[in-house]
């Protein structure tokens, strides 16, 4: 039970206690816990009852409910709550824009109970009728529902990995390392994955699938497998998981047509024949033969998506891609400073850990209060700290930076001679996200153009399997960037991986340095940028296009180049 498990069911029991309208002072004690634990730094694992009751914001009930979570799992006035609440309702309270107080609403006017009751009810314009809602808002609900739909089944490609990691481990114990190869969205490092799947090298196919059926961790769908394919789940997920078997003979084959996408293997490499039909011509002993004898260099799996990668193997200038040892300092991080969980030492000091040369901290600006925004103020106080550690840390160093709201007008958030004090600045949308393509496109040129704008941050906004970008015109926005020596930043955080690594080889072409930036509130939040990475390599980024891959002394010139070109 760490805390992030802790506050989401603190969480979980606010909502039901505003769901069953329980006494406001008791659902202000559990918001005001979740606050203090979200932006505190200490680890609430193993603390005992009292020293629970030490930390700002967490009472004697809160504590003995946290006490009671470490036990058990749960705790009893959760449970009191879930046993007189109908289950589809907690599927409800995942729709965005839909809050606890609504959702009563519809529970007691229209007794939906379920999330599909909900949707027969806005289609019936049922939803509409009520006060406080109205066609718009029924709509909202239309849009986040099929959105939720078009989504289930499907999984980051971090929530996946530890998960695909054990089987392969397991597969290999079994198997032996020779005979096993993952493919499909997996193998291509997809953002996100719908299935497993697995290729055998096996002359014994039943042998194989009896030995499957034996592991602990997945089940299988007898209904809908076969002599030749082993079909299933996760039993921890309902992750659905595909084991195909191939001989000796076929098995480089497989593993060529099942990684490869449909458009990668429907790309011609004559004026005759397409990849895919060549790859099944005849037997291969090896990936690279194959592709070698298709008149192509290699092809790493991350990059057979049918973008670019077929014309470049044709002319031998495939890429040399970016390694995750290749980048040498971390930016776009937060601190206690705004909404962080680790102060900007304990952030720095990890970082330096880690082996990287420098970080660049880049707090809230202050038009973002529900995140800590940092008035002037407290920039200037950060900035202070930012030297006193610098002169500590050395060689090491810590850039100043800030992550600055682009506001509805595509301002940045402070001054000139505020923004004018900083190293770098991220310019990112966060707020008045219902926006048409044009407005969106406008009001991030608009920042772009901005002198002071070192990184264009998380471009769309989108967060994975939870909310959709507001749209833009990518190319508009690319091109922009290079006008004016904007750097786009690939988020790393797995909800985000944005900038779409669709969109990654355009920039290069453009001129534009990409950024793997972890947006990183705490300190084990560095370890994403191993998402960001695979992220630019499926567009083909290069070490060279990588603006955190430059070393501190490089970066330190680029930083300063950039201010001095301003001021002049």
């Amino acid at each position: 039970m760490d805390n992030k498990n802790i506050t989401k069911i603190l969480k979980l029991t606010s909502q039901l206690m505003e769901l069953h309208e329980e006494n406001a002072f008791k659902i202000r004690s559990y918001t005001s816990a979740i606050y203090s634990i979200d932006q505190g730094n200490i680890s609430l694992e193993g603390l005992s009852k009292d020293e629970l009751q030490k930390i700002n914001g967490i009472g004697k009930s809160i504590a003995e409910v946290i006490e009671q979570l470490q036990q058990t799992g749960t705790h009893q006035y959760l449970d009191e709550l879930l046993d007189k609440t109908p289950k589809g309702l907690l599927e409800v309270l995942e729709i965005k824009g839909l809050g606890p107080k609504k959702i009563k609403v519809l529970w007691k006017e229209l007794n939906i109970t379920s999330v599909h009751e909900l949707l027969e009810a806005c289609q019936a314009g049922e939803v509409a009728k009520i006060k406080g809602f109205g066609a718009k808002t029924q709509e909202g609900i239309i849009q986040s529902l099929e959105y939720m739909e078009s989504n289930r089944g499907k999984w980051h490609f971090a929530d996946v990995e530890p998960e695909a990691i054990a089987i392969q481990e397991k597969l290999e114990g079994l198997f032996g390392q020779d005979n096993i190869t993952i493919t499909g969205d997996f193998a291509r490092k997809a953002e996100i994955i719908e299935r497993l799947e697995w290729i055998i090298k096996t002359d014994q196919r039943k042998e194989i699938f009896n030995k499957i059926d034996q592991l602990e961790t997945i089940e299988k769908n007898k209904k809908i497998s076969s002599p030749f394919t082993w079909r299933g789940k996760t039993k921890e997920k309902e992750l659905e998981i595909v084991f195909f078997a191939a001989s000796t003979s076929s098995f480089v084959n497989e593993q060529l047509l099942r990684t490869g996408s449909r458009a990668h293997l429907l790309a011609p490499i004559d004026n005759e024949q397409t990849l895919g039909s060549f790859f099944k011509s005849k037997s291969f002993s090896s990936e690279k033969e194959a592709y070698q004898e298709a008149g192509l260099s290699y092809v790493l799996p991350e990059l057979r998506e049918g973008q670019f990668e077929i014309a470049l193997a044709k002319e031998n200038k495939l890429p040399l891609l970016l390694e995750e040892s290749d980048l040498k300092g971390i930016l776009h991080n937060h601190s206690t400073y705004s909404d962080g969980k680790h102060t900007l030492k304990e952030m720095a000091l990890y970082c330096q850990e880690l082996g990287y040369e420098y970080l660049g901290i880049s707090d809230h600006s202050r038009t973002a209060s529900y995140a800590g925004g940092l008035d002037i103020e407290k920039v200037e106080k950060q900035q202070e700290e930012i030297k006193v550690l610098n002169k500590e840390l050395a060689p090491f160093k810590v850039f100043s930076g800030i992550e600055s709201d682009i506001l509805p007008d595509g301002n940045l958030d402070y001054p000139d001679k505020v923004l004018a004090s900083f190293d770098f600045i991220v310019s990112s949308i966060h707020s008045s996200l219902n926006m048409t393509r044009k407005k969106a496109t406008a009001r991030l040129i608009k920042a772009i153009e901005n002198p002071y704008t070192t990184i264009l941050g998380h471009p769309t906004g989108r967060l994975l399997l939870r909310r959709e970008g507001y749209p833009i015109d990518h190319k508009a926005i690319i091109d922009a960037c290079a006008e004016n020596k904007v750097v786009i930043e690939i988020n790393a955080n797995p909800w985000r991986l944005d900038l779409d690594w669709r969109w990654v080889h355009y920039a290069m072409e453009k001129g534009v340095k990409l950024s793997i930036n972890p947006d990183a509130h705490e300190k084990k939040g560095y370890f994403h940028m191993k998402y960001g990475v695979l992220v630019g390599r499926k567009g083909g980024l290069t070490k060279e296009m990588t603006l955190n891959a430059m070393t501190l002394k490089e970066i330190d010139e680029y930083f300063t180049n950039r201010i001095n070109g301003i001021k002049k």
